[in-house]
């Protein structure tokens, strides 16, 4: 089964390979020494609040959520290395995105999950 999200203002999908860190050790290594995020790809960190981006090889787009899936912060083309990335008040998640792949969403926009695929 494949993840996938959408912003449901603009009909846009941000991740179509979705993947989800839910475990502490999944959160904690996030996308530390990847080599890339290819198009489409993504991963989704909750509970999550901020981000760093120490041991990281590449930037990214970070898209903060309530738990509502209403986005709190778009942060675009995060640095590796020293970057750092605030959700804002009232963030539970992230998703880590490809730099460049956020387009316009905005605070405020509403994030869709759907899954495709079978068992």
């Amino acid at each position: 089964m494949t993840e996938q999200i959408t912003c449901e203002r603009t009909g846009a999908a941000l991740a179509t390979n979705l993947r989800r860190a839910n475990s502490p050790w999944a959160r904690f290594r996030g996308l530390m020494l990847a080599a890339r995020l290819a198009p489409g790809e993504g991963l989704d960190i909750n509970p999550c609040g901020s981000i760093h981006m120490m041991f990281m090889r590449f930037a990214i787009d970070a898209v903060f959520y309530d738990r509502d899936g209403k986005v709190t912060k778009v942060a675009r083309r995060v640095k590796p290395w020293v970057g750092l990335a605030f959700g804002g008040k009232g963030a539970k998640g992230v998703l880590e995105l490809p730099a460049g792949s956020t387009g316009d969403l905005a605070p405020g926009d509403v994030l869709i999950r759907s899954v495709s695929g079978s068992w």
